[in-house]
């Protein structure tokens, strides 16, 4: 009985510290139509909503044109055609965003790499960002390798939160 009593008393507190957590993410659900950059316009919505902590849940679509800059390289990719989006994934901020994405050509031949400006949209591309109020994001060289990296920052709350 006792262990069934702290069993449920376990699961209110984790649901009420879930409950909680849940209250400092928002969603920004949208959709870019064709001939829209891929790129432009997810940092002009990060920028409009003034998203300090945000990372992309999810993102579909296809592009007719890619950019994207491969491991190691340091010059982009591009190419024409019809390209199906896989995955978007990384960290959006007012204070700077690194993106990654994947896609695949008409052959299914799969690609990916840092997602740069010049990635046009074909048909759709269907994304939802999740943000935080909790924390703040920002890119600065801090000695660790040579280039902006993330640093993450905690922001302070006020007081009667």
């Amino acid at each position: 009985m006792r262990t069934c009593f702290l069993i449920l008393v376990s699961a209110i507190l984790f649901s009420c510290q879930q409950k909680k957590a849940m209250q400092n993410i928002h969603t920004h659900a949208f959709r870019l139509k064709p001939g829209q950059d891929l790129k432009t316009e997810i940092q002009k919505l990060v920028n409009e909503q003034q998203i300090k902590a945000g990372w992309i849940s999810t993102a579909v679509g296809s592009l007719t044109n890619y950019n994207i800059r491969f491991a190691n390289q340091p010059n982009g990719s591009s190419n024409s055609g019809h390209f199906e989006i896989l995955s978007l994934a990384g960290t959006v901020s007012v204070n700077g965003s690194h993106l990654h994405i994947s896609i695949s050509d008409s052959s299914g031949k799969t690609m990916g790499g840092h997602l740069l400006e010049g990635c046009t949209i074909y048909t759709t591309a269907e994304i939802v960002i999740l943000s935080s109020d909790e924390y703040i994001f920002k890119r600065e060289k801090d000695g660790t390798t040579p280039w902006e990296e993330l640093q993450i920052g905690k922001i302070a709350k006020k007081k009667g939160e």
